[in-house]
């Protein structure tokens, strides 16, 4: 195997620093589903801003108790992701990320 991409689910969410100390330890190369996989060492991650999904649960819950009708309320798509790479953790795993992959990334932890 090559490398990994972590699902966003619960397991992964309740066993993020588990799943990512293993990866690390097989010096596997892995994109974890959200940012916050970086407090466990995560390489990457690849997805929305989890805050942010929160917020707009949060309208969603307002309008409802106010007495809106869920099935009246327009359904939303995210439409920005995030990637983040973590220098520190590639050095440690002798990975040499692309440049062109740097350039795109939205955050870079060096």
């Amino acid at each position: 195997m090559d490398g990994a991409l972590i699902g966003a689910d619960l397991v992964t969410l309740t066993q993020g620093d588990k799943i990512a100390q293993a990866i690390r330890k097989a010096r596997l190369p892995a994109v974890f589903p959200w940012r916050q996989f970086h407090e466990y060492g995560a390489l990457m991650s690849y997805g929305p801003d989890s805050r942010e999904l929160m917020h707009r649960g949060a309208y969603y819950v307002d309008k409802i108790l106010k007495g809106a009708k869920p099935a009246d309320l327009p359904i939303e798509q995210v439409s920005k992701v995030n990637l983040v790479i973590d220098l520190r953790v590639a050095r440690e795993m002798g990975i040499e990320v692309p440049p062109e992959l740097l350039y795109r990334a939205d955050e870079v932890i060096r």
